[in-house]
């Protein structure tokens, strides 16, 4: 058994990366301050409670359980939070991550695997966009998570250190099984807040925008199940451990859902149309976003188990059973 330091793996797409690691023969040490995330998540391996700031602590995890390799999830990843207090998300997600490689370097782990996301793209200059897209973030959270890439790549230049970037599309979905699933506080995520609607919890979902220049004038988006996701994380530690190189990968299904689209699908489930009400478009919200995951196919060996229908399902018995 392989020990790996789960930073953040308390949280939604973690706690599912914990599961697919353990199932194949990883043992998941998660470390978490439980901000953000849930002790309850914490299912396959120990929790060991800490902030990104606590060096010395960090220092301790490290030397307690010698892990082989990081995954690092620990961020904030509200948009509109991070427009309202900017140096929050600089703080947690930069100064934390340097806090994190400090400790790391010390311990002597040169192996990461990095949750980043396709916000660092900005907007779409050509769609599927693959990873020589330009990198131009729009809002606080994107250039948080960019000065990290940014500083991945200096020190696989000039330290040795061997760094997955996983640029993540839209992330949805829960494990089949029911053990784990999407919780956020508040919730601002669009499969929770449109089956809520559906479950009669909330008034109804808003669509952002009628008019883009889509198939149904709604926005487009490359919804992923989070099993898919934590399946590529597992394959990026084994990849980095059999002596892989430093890279950065697109995380999405490679096909595109209308709002509408999605809509339709959740209410196919629930046996009732969800309650929308349509709005006015969102600053910042791109017409499509869909990923061309070719390149991490080809270098994790990965690829698509879950289609739409099976993220809308796994995600409908989640919340019907969790917030009954």
């Amino acid at each position: 058994m392989v020990n790996i330091l789960v930073v953040g793996g308390a949280g939604y797409i973690g706690s599912h990366t914990c599961l697919d690691l353990a199932s194949k023969g990883f043992t998941p040490i998660v470390y978490d301050n439980l901000s953000r995330g849930h002790a309850e998540f914490v299912q396959w391996g120990p929790l060991e409670e800490g902030s990104l700031a606590d060096g010395a602590r960090l220092d301790a995890v490290f030397e307690k359980y010698q892990p082989a390799a990081i995954v690092h999830f620990a961020a904030l990843i509200e948009v509109g939070e991070s427009t309202k207090d900017p140096l929050a998300f600089f703080d947690n997600n930069v100064a934390g991550t340097i806090s994190l490689l400090q400790a790391a370097g010390r311990a002597g782990c040169d192996k990461l695997v990095f949750s980043s996301t396709c916000a660092t793209y900005g907007d779409p200059v050509s769609v599927p966009m693959d990873e020589t897209h330009r990198q131009a973030p729009l809002n606080p959270y994107g250039h948080s998570k960019l000065m990290v890439e940014l500083m991945l790549r200096d020190l696989t230049a000039h330290r040795g250190l061997n760094a997955v970037t996983l640029r993540y599309f839209n992330a949805a979905g829960a494990d089949p099984e029911g053990r784990i699933g999407e919780r956020h506080e508040p919730e601002t995520h669009a499969i929770p807040l449109a089956i809520e609607a559906a479950l009669g919890r909330r008034a109804d979902f808003k669509i952002f925008g009628t008019d883009y220049d889509t198939r149904d004038g709604t926005c487009i988006r490359d919804f992923i199940h989070v099993m898919d996701l934590a399946d590529a994380h597992s394959r990026a530690v084994r990849y980095l451990i059999d002596g892989g190189k430093s890279t950065a990968l697109n995380l999405g299904t490679g096909h595109g859902t209308t709002v509408r689209e999605l809509l339709g699908e959740i209410g196919t489930v629930a046996g009732r149309p969800v309650n929308a009400i349509e709005t006015g478009r969102r600053p910042g919200d791109a017409p499509a976003l869909v990923a061309d995951n070719s390149l991490a196919r080809q270098t994790l060996g990965w690829q698509i188990r879950h289609d739409l229908s099976s993220i809308v399902n796994t995600a409908w018995r989640w919340h019907a059973a969790s917030n009954a």
